[in-house]
């Protein structure tokens, strides 16, 4: 049985002057939608991406860098693992070196942001599988039983539209500026079509005994609901968090942080734009 309206919660007759009340001051979210600037060759579906220690693209990221820096973030929560409770990343206090020799989006902009504002840490709120957790992403499971009850051709032109889609953006990044290239990943209802396009779609793979599109789903969301759950973790009542996220991750964290109480979600875009002037 669900939750609905006519669940009554009892509260303590000082519920109104308890610690635990809604914090009145909003948490100010901007979620940043990336591709990989370093691809580990992870995805369904792999960018191809230049060289973005070379001179152009540096400047470029700098741009970005202080465009971002105009809004003034308190706290920048990367797509990386860190530990409990304080979530702060390790490799930060070696930002000056890296930023010199990696080209992973989580240094060229996170760690460089982080400098430029004089934080003394920034945190990481990735959610992975571990041992004794599911796979988030069981892809595997649901090619198998395509491929065993007649379903492949779903996954095949799914799969196709991602593969034409990942190709044209390659080929538009080679005249467009840092900034311009993540347009597509920051659209609100750009990033909404996709990700309903392909994760939905993929519902309609099972037969009613056996349902692994939508269990795949179901994991997605639990892993971008954790993700959040560790962003609550690290933000405090007033924060402006930017948040850096690969792009398929993007729909979900825009998501919590326009319904999840105490949270409110700031647009990225404009700051795109003013960064590819």
């Amino acid at each position: 049985m669900g939750l609905s309206a006519s669940v009554v919660v009892a509260q303590p007759a000082d519920a109104e002057t308890s610690d635990a009340a809604e914090p009145t001051e909003a948490i100010q979210v901007m979620v940043l939608g990336l591709y990989h600037f370093a691809n580990p060759g992870a995805d369904m579906v792999n960018s191809q991406v230049d060289d973005m220690l070379a001179p152009r693209r540096q400047q470029e990221i700098e741009a970005l860098v202080e465009s971002l820096a105009d809004w003034g973030p308190t706290k920048i929560a990367l797509e990386d693992e860190a530990s409990a409770p304080t979530f702060e990343l390790e490799g930060y206090a070696r930002s000056e070196e890296l930023l010199k020799t990696s080209p992973n989006e989580t240094v060229q902009i996170g760690y460089r942001l982080g400098r430029r504002l004089g934080h003394k840490a920034v945190y990481g709120y990735d959610e992975r599988s571990g041992e004794g957790e599911p796979d988030y992403f069981p892809m595997e499971k649901v090619q198998a039983f395509a491929v065993e009850n007649g379903q492949m051709p779903i996954l095949e032109k799914l799969i196709g539209e991602v593969q034409a889609y990942s190709s044209e953006q390659d080929a538009e990044r080679e005249t467009q500026s840092v900034a311009e290239s993540l347009y597509a990943h920051n659209d609100g209802a750009q990033l909404s079509a996709r990700h309903d396009r392909l994760y939905y779609s993929l519902i309609r793979i099972g037969d009613g005994e056996s349902q692994p599109g939508a269990e795949l789903n179901a994991y997605w969301y639990m892993r971008n609901a954790k993700m959040f759950g560790k962003i609550d973790m690290i933000a405090e009542p007033g924060d402006r968090v930017l948040v850096i996220a690969g792009s398929g991750h993007a729909p979900w964290l825009r998501h919590f942080a326009q319904r999840m109480p105490g949270f409110e979600l700031v647009e990225t875009m404009p700051y795109l734009e003013r960064a590819a002037r």
